[in-house]
């Protein structure tokens, strides 16, 4: 197995193709990408989609890994089927949630982020290691899912003593699929047990945690080889022999980022999906007390840099409104919802899109209204309204923590890059523009299926340098739309 992860050394005169498993907390998809650089050439072709989703038991909140397994077997399937030369896999997935396993075998289907069961679990952290010192130590912005408060819930269980592993999502998929375990770098930044200086597993916080060392397997970093397919495995997808799977930026962020056709030393970022993800890269984390009392965080990027960042809820406010909308049978056309609200022609509530009220599934347009009586404003009124409200205490979310990544780094951001399901909101890229002052780029749309092909690419001799090298590829394959701010 090998553990590096940096630039290839060569193969601009190469051309292949590499499978890209990218698993959103929505959905999930198989694309086959094709790489040519020195033809600049980058195209993808998506296989497979499929539904993903939390499922309620009488235990909590979990996800049917064991389901989604099989949805990207076959999706997998069919990328071989139409492109036999694939020559390796890449997984990426959603942070902080891990299956539990001993001897190989998974003890049930992981907990979902929002099972009520984390929230008991934070004060009893702190207690053992204040969050001030815990900031110091990861680097982390406090969210109560992160993976240390689960594991802390998972403790007040006795479940954890019965396990001999932890696997992340995009790990634990890697090891179905090879029989290898691992943990790669980007997505174990978001655990809360890394280092955030040394990039390695935070031993002495583990101990003071009374939590297992061995339970956490060896790192990697992207571009590593983790292992070939599992024999079984590449039969039944119909796979030749040998096909690695390679550690991409596991954390799907870790990959969008790889894909934003970005100047990082003037642009900042939004991954726009069910969440927001607001920041900048770096090459150095920002552990200041200020970064800690506006609740950034250092996550681990491919290359080493650091994605400096702030969460903002996401376009989750406007997805699950639309359910608890249809929870009687009716379908709603998210474009003509959206257009509708465009049209809203007086001042809609902004609220505070972070509060934690909207975290859980449920009646979020209630919630909203809840959160505008509590403040003194008129709620929205129509479905249109609401979706207006919403779309606009986004846009100014997503300007604020623009403006606070910008005086915490120091990176003068002359431009806003949205990446993700977001930059098909036109509304929400205007608003944005208009709410920040700056210019919004809006694309590419897959960009984490792309950072997952790219990385693998290079890994395999498709591609080769920085990721400024890679960025140029995706900037001349998809050409971004541009919103200008309005006065």
């Amino acid at each position: 197995m090998t553990t590096g992860g940096g630039p290839a050394a060569g193969g601009r005169g190469a051309a292949g193709s590499v499978a890209a498993v990218d698993l959103g907390a929505t959905s999930g998809r198989v694309v086959v990408g094709h790489v040519d650089q020195a033809a600049e050439r980058l195209e993808l072709e998506q296989v497979a989609r499929f539904a993903n989703g939390p499922v309620r038991l009488a235990s909590g909140l979990h996800w049917d890994v064991t389901g989604l397994h099989r949805d990207l077997a076959q999706g997998l399937a069919e990328a071989f089927r139409r492109e036999p030369g694939i020559a390796s896999i890449g997984v990426d997935s959603w942070a902080v949630d891990y299956g539990l396993l001993r001897d190989g075998r998974l003890l049930g289907e992981p907990f979902h982020y929002r099972d009520e069961r984390i929230a008991r679990a934070v004060d009893g952290v702190h207690a053992v290691v204040p969050f001030d010192e815990l900031y110091r130590r990861n680097g982390l912005q406090f969210l109560p899912f992160n993976t240390v408060y689960q594991l802390a819930a998972e403790q007040e269980t006795g479940w954890l003593g019965f396990a001999d592993t932890l696997l992340l999502i995009p790990d634990l998929i890697a090891f179905q699929l090879t029989g290898a375990m691992v943990a790669e770098r980007t997505n174990a930044s978001t655990t809360g047990l890394l280092g955030v200086a040394s990039g390695e597993w935070d031993l002495e916080l583990i101990e003071r945690l009374g939590l297992e060392a061995s339970l956490l397997p060896p790192l990697v970093s992207p571009g590593a080889a983790i292992g070939p397919l599992r024999p079984a495995v590449a039969a039944e997808l119909g796979a030749p022999d040998g096909v690695e799977v390679v550690a991409v930026g596991s954390h799907d962020t870790a990959s969008a980022v790889v894909a934003v056709p970005m100047r990082a030393e003037s642009a900042a970022y939004i991954s726009c999906g069910t969440w927001g993800l607001v920041g900048v890269e770096l090459e150095q984390a920002v552990t200041s007390e200020a970064a800690r009392e506006a609740n950034f965080t250092n996550e681990g990027g491919v290359d080493g840099r650091v994605r400096f960042l702030h969460n903002v809820m996401g376009l989750w406010l406007l997805s699950e409104s639309v359910r608890w909308w249809e929870r009687d049978g009716s379908q709603i056309a998210l474009g003509e919802l959206l257009d509708a609200a465009a049209a809203v022609d007086r001042p809609m509530p902004v609220f505070d899109a972070n509060d934690p009220r909207f975290m859980a599934p449920g009646d979020l347009p209630g919630r909203i209204a809840e959160w505008c009586a509590e403040h003194g404003l008129a709620a929205p009124q129509t479905r249109a309204e609401f979706a207006r409200s919403i779309i606009e205490s986004l846009a100014q979310a997503f300007a604020d923590a623009v403006r606070d990544a910008a005086a915490l780094s120091g990176v003068e951001v002359e431009t806003i890059h949205i990446v993700g399901g977001g930059a098909l909101n036109r509304l929400l890229c205007r608003r944005t523009a208009d709410r920040s002052g700056l210019p919004v780029l809006a694309g590419p749309v897959e960009a984490t299926a792309i950072g997952n092909v790219l990385v693998q690419a290079r890994a395999q001799g498709f591609a080769s340098g920085d990721l400024e090298s890679l960025r140029a590829l995706v900037a001349r394959a998809f050409e971004p739309v541009r919103y200008e701010p309005r006065g």
